[in-house]
């Protein structure tokens, strides 16, 4: 696994605040892998539209 993208400490209050569940280590790095699969796919969006800069509607939900 590469760099953990997101704030673990966030994950874990969202998901024990909405459900009262508890929340795997594993969770957080599929989480951070989801993150990093946007960001590419981000992109290589903003690449194919000729420009230099990742703009909203280039992060698209079903990329995951």
């Amino acid at each position: 696994m590469a760099d953990v993208l997101v704030v673990t400490s966030k994950i874990k209050k969202y998901i024990k605040e909405k459900s009262q569940m508890n929340t795997s280590a594993e969770t957080v790095d599929v989480l951070s892998k989801a993150v990093e699969r946007l960001c590419e796919k981000g992109v290589e969006s903003a690449k194919a539209d000729g420009r230099k800069t990742v703009m909203a509607r280039d992060i698209v939900i079903d990329h995951i």
